[in-house]
């Protein structure tokens, strides 16, 4: 009786551990969870264990919702300020699901012990991101990559790129996300990835985002201390770690720069809100297996580390905050420092070119029977090249809907005018831009935007929008606000209509108001005469000289090329 029993309750063990195994780990390790497994098997997660909480945070552009999964040691699930905060995005390109197997196992296996127990650390992961694209399963569209044998596609539901679409919010995906994100507060992020490009030896590969762009103390404490002790973790592992190889149609081996991650990206506009963000690229080329592995170890590797300096991160979050205050200079335009560089023992393969059986023409190749390691350049560091000032506060009229709309969903503190006011501003005209001749990501965006700058007194209405920048927010206010920086909201296209004039001129009756308006105006007239003297083509067009006087009178509409958004100094 006693053999009878202690099979059964050998068999039930059993059962019951195969029950919470993912489909990963289910197959010959080369198979990838469908969405519909992944959301499953949280469920079962959240029911067997007190420590695991699945919540439902927004809808995405596939009408599914977006989820959160939570795990706590103490089975409380509230943002305090006494735990790190951890978050994981996964499958925010779902032909790369390598952390959406990851992140089940460390969930479950956080939640049975079987790994160790962070006792100062609140882990949260998205399961899957880009669900629309999840669903659209497919075995081709990633072609050059080695397994699984069914992922899902780049595209979302309505074929946006998720990791562009931080700032420009196009999606319901973006739209919670940012609010889920900006409610949770993270001190760390992890966006996981796969590669493309260069091959090489290593498996895992990280881009630790731009550290400058953190403030010169959280910036040099995560480049100094945090970053590297999580790569020595890493190494006492057998995991080798190289900055993500951003090189394409040419080999690594005379070196390469770090990636720029501007706020368009994931860890780009995570670094708006102080907190410290890595994108794990796993290389496409090993085996499945192999990349699951070393992505689970990483985010293993970052939550101890995160649960053993969870004061210090702390800490130097908050230090980072007084860096940006009103009246200190904010860089807006980055260059890579070509002056500042490092040399890594890089891993990789003998590399060349011969014929193409395609074309007859060169073709790259690499060479897997010959692996070398040898030093080589990496720039891993960037200066800024172009400084704003910033404001008290920012100003915006509440005709902008679509703006305020957005910064309401990423948690920017303002407050309304009670009455109509007359306020000395700073107020920017757009001078020049250009524009993209392709679309990208459902925009033509502009780039190369240059402003000019005036003091004025401007009336503002009951129900405008005031910003104050002393906030920990401060950061996304300035990259989306400020029209020069490369992801603000002027160059995703937000304030076009002051790009085009609605009112104009019939020639025939302003051709004597023009007369008259220079005969009034003897300082326009000389102006109008120097200008006709030192420009040939104006001097032989009547339109452009009509045009110039219809531009220098009170006719001319200060719409026009009007940037809505008012700075208070």
């Amino acid at each position: 009786m006693r053999l009878i029993l202690l099979f059964l309750f050998t068999s039930i063990f059993v059962d019951a551990q195969n029950n919470l195994l993912t489909p990963f780990e289910k197959g010959n390790k080369n198979q990838s969870t469908t969405y519909e497994e992944c959301i499953e098997f949280y469920q079962e997660l959240d029911k067997k264990y007190a420590s695991i909480l699945m919540i439902e945070q927004g809808l995405t552009d596939s009408g599914k919702p977006l989820h959160l999964v939570f795990y706590s040691s103490d089975n409380v699930f509230l943002n305090t300020t006494k735990k790190t905060v951890l978050l994981i995005n996964n499958g925010i390109h779902p032909g790369e699901p390598d952390g959406i197997d990851a992140t089940m196992m460390l969930m479950r296996d956080l939640a049975s012990g079987k790994i160790k127990t962070p006792k100062n650390t609140l882990i949260a992961a998205i399961p899957v991101y880009n669900i629309g694209g999840m669903l659209n399963r497919n075995s081709s569209s990633r072609a050059n990559q080695n397994g699984p044998e069914e992922y899902g596609f780049r595209g979302n539901g309505r074929n946006y790129d998720l990791n562009r679409d931080f700032i420009k919010s196009d999606t319901k995906n973006s739209r919670s996300f940012q609010k889920l994100f900006t409610e949770l507060n993270p001190d760390i992020f992890l966006d996981n990835h796969v590669s493309n490009g260069a091959d090489y030896q290593y498996t895992f590969t990280c881009i630790a985002t731009q550290h400058e762009k953190l403030g010169s103390t959280l910036g040099n404490y995560f480049k100094n201390e945090l970053y590297p002790s999580i790569v020595k973790d890493m190494n006492k592992k057998k995991i080798d770690v190289v900055p993500y190889v951003n090189v394409h149609s040419t080999t690594p081996d005379k070196g390469f720069e770090q990636f720029t991650d501007t706020p368009r990206y994931a860890t780009g506009y995570t670094t708006l809100f102080h907190t410290l963000g890595f994108v794990p690229e796993t290389h496409m080329l090993k085996a499945y297996k192999d990349r699951v592995h070393v992505t689970y170890e990483f985010m293993v590797s970052t939550i101890n580390f995160a649960d053993a300096n969870w004061e210090k991160i702390k800490q130097m979050r908050n230090v980072a905050i007084e860096e940006f205050t009103p009246g200190k200079q904010y860089p807006l335009q980055w260059a890579l420092d070509s002056t500042k560089v490092s040399y890594i023992d890089f891993k990789g393969y003998e590399g060349g070119y011969k014929p193409s059986d395609i074309s007859g023409k060169n073709r790259l190749y690499y060479d897997r029977s010959k692996p070398f390691t040898k030093k080589i350049p990496f720039y891993g560091n960037y200066k800024p090249t172009q400084f704003v000032t910033i404001p008290k506060a920012y100003i915006i009229p509440q005709s902008q809907w679509q703006v305020l709309d957005i910064l309401k969903l990423n948690g920017i503190a303002y407050t309304q005018l009670q009455k109509d006011t007359i306020i000395e501003i700073e107020s920017y005209k757009i001078e020049s831009y250009q524009t993209s001749k392709s679309p990208y990501e459902g925009h033509y965006g502009h780039y190369n935007t240059k402003i000019s700058k005036s003091i004025q007194k401007v009336k503002f209405f009951k129900g405008d929008y005031v910003y104050n920048t002393n906030q920990t927010s401060v950061k996304y206010l300035v990259e989306t606000l400020e029209p020069e920086a490369v992801d603000s909201f002027f160059n995703w296209n937000f304030f076009d209509t002051i790009l085009q004039q609605k009112e104009g001129y019939s020639a025939y009756v302003f051709e004597d108001m023009a007369t008259q308006i220079l005969a009034e105006n003897p300082t326009l007239k000389q102006e109008f005469e120097a200008k006709k003297q030192s420009d040939k083509a104006f001097a032989e067009n009547g339109g452009d000289q009509l045009y110039w006087v219809y531009k220098h009178s009170k006719y001319f509409e200060k719409a026009f090329m009007q940037y809505p958004v008012y700075r208070v100094n």
